[in-house]
């Protein structure tokens, strides 16, 4: 089986050798990719005593949670335990509520923040960011057996398309598919009970959350991804990074440094492919 890895704007190719991810019908895994290959980051020199204090929430599966057992688990867990290897620094992981993340890290009860905190204008304002770790494309999914393969405006016809109402999805429908038959709904609940029941022939939505909806009992193996990823950053944002205080570049620059190291050697992808079975690019 081949895997694909999605960066920006460059398609690299690889082989995989365990099953699972987010197959195509021609064999291929998909498994996005934010490190520029073309530019490469100094190694930052560490001391072996340092501690990194990462914060995190615990209520965001699958990337930060409470196991059973009471530890804390999911993808951003597992990546801030990864980048510390690659470091070779110790680090600590600290649940706190979501919205006492950034005033605890200013208060230097963490150096950084590892919780999917988008990458926005209005959070540059209060924190630094590292290379994006995830983005959230939009996707199109149908029925299985039944929609189109392609997604393209000229394909889609009559067929219907259901997205949530006042969402960047709406509009980016209404911009890229001015002809299309599009039927919205109040929340993402109706939207997907009514694909299920074949009242649209197609949805349209955040691509995380498709994802884990389609890997999920509720969907009971209805449904599929169609077509690939939209990840303009105008509608969809620019992804999550790990933040760190304002101005404290060299934190900032040896986890820049650890996350390319990690995408390289494979490792940010078996970590996608682990969280995310039915991959959402």
């Amino acid at each position: 089986m081949k895997i694909v890895y999605v960066t920006s704007g460059v398609v690299l190719l690889g082989l995989m050798a365990a099953s699972g991810g987010a197959r195509g019908s021609d064999g291929l895994v998909v498994v996005p990719s934010f490190v520029d290959p073309q530019h490469h980051i100094e190694k930052p020199s560490m001391d072996p005593a340092q501690t990194i204090r990462f914060l995190t929430s615990d209520d965001y599966p699958p990337f930060n949670f409470t196991a059973p057992d009471g530890s804390l688990a999911g993808f951003n867990i597992d990546l801030a335990h990864a980048v510390c290897d690659e470091l070779k620094v110790t680090c600590t992981i600290q649940a706190r509520g979501w919205e006492a993340l950034v005033p605890a890290l200013d208060a230097h009860a963490g150096d950084a923040v590892v919780a999917s905190i988008a990458i926005t204008a209005k959070t540059r304002e209060t924190v630094d960011f590292s290379t994006p770790v995830t983005r959230t494309p939009a996707r199109f999914a149908v029925r299985t057996g039944h929609g189109p393969t392609s997604v393209l405006p000229e394909t889609m016809g009559s067929l219907r398309i259901g997205v949530q109402i006042a969402t960047a999805h709406a509009a980016y429908l209404a911009a890229f598919f001015p002809l299309a038959n599009v039927k919205t709904f109040t929340d993402p609940d109706s939207l997907r009970a009514a694909l299920k029941a074949g009242e649209i022939d197609l949805m349209f939505a955040d691509g995380v959350s498709t994802a884990l909806w389609l890997n999920g009992t509720a969907a009971s193996g209805c449904c599929a991804f169609a077509g690939g990823p939209f990840a303009e950053s105008r509608y969809f944002g620019e992804g999550s990074g790990i933040a760190v205080r304002k101005g404290d570049a060299p934190l900032r620059q040896a986890l820049d440094y650890a996350l390319e190291r990690l995408s390289q050697r494979g490792v940010i992808g078996d970590l996608y492919l682990k969280y995310f079975p039915i991959g959402y690019y």
